[in-house]
C-alpha cells in the first residue's frame, strides 16, 4: 500500500505552497495520540484548541508560540510518593505541536476542569488584505478639426 503521494504536478500550477506540501510530505498517520485534543473553528478568523491535560497543573504545563508553530509541553513533577496498586492516569511528559498558518496569533489560555483551552485568531495585516485595483483607461477625445479661415479642414 502506498502511503507518499506524489505532489510534483501541483508545483507547476501553485507558486508558494512549498511549506503545505512539505507538511503534507511529512503527515503521519502514525503519531502519538496522546493527550486527546480537539480542534474547532468558532468563527471566520478564530480557532480554539482542547487538549485533555487530565491531573496536570498549570506549574506543569508550558505553552510556546513559535514562527507558524505552537508547541505545548507537559511534564509532571515527581513529588508523588505513593506506592500505587493501579495507575491508570496517563500522566507521562507529552509534547503536542500544531502547525500554524501565518498570521495566526495565539489570544490566551486556561486550565479549567482538567482541559487546557487554548484560544487562536488569524489577524491579517491591512497590506495583505484584498484590495480593488482601479483599472485606468485614458480618456480618448474625439478629433477636433481645426478651423482654417473658416474652413474645416
Amino acid at each position: 500500500m502506498r502511503t507518499n503521494f506524489d505532489f510534483s504536478p501541483f508545483y507547476r500550477s501553485s507558486i508558494g505552497f512549498d511549506r503545505i506540501f512539505d507538511l503534507l510530505e511529512n503527515a503521519s498517520p502514525n503519531a502519538d495520540s496522546w493527550p486527546p485534543y480537539n480542534i474547532a473553528k468558532l468563527g471566520e478568523d478564530a480557532y480554539r484548541i482542547v487538549i485533555a491535560v487530565a491531573g496536570f497543573a498549570e506549574d506543569d504545563l508550558t505553552i510556546t508560540h513559535e514562527a507558524n508553530m505552537l508547541v505545548v509541553n507537559g511534564a509532571k513533577s515527581e513529588e508523588d510518593e505513593a506506592q500505587y496498586l493501579h495507575q491508570g492516569l496517563a500522566l507521562r511528559p507529552f509534547v503536542r505541536r500544531f502547525e500554524l498558518a501565518d498570521h495566526v496569533i495565539v489570544e490566551g489560555a486556561r486550565l479549567e476542569n482538567g482541559l487546557l483551552v487554548i484560544n487562536l485568531k488569524k489577524e491579517i495585516p491591512e497590506e495583505m488584505r484584498p484590495r480593488r485595483i482601479a483599472i485606468e483607461s485614458e480618456m480618448t477625445k474625439p478629433a477636433s478639426r481645426e478651423i482654417e479661415g473658416g474652413k474645416a479642414a
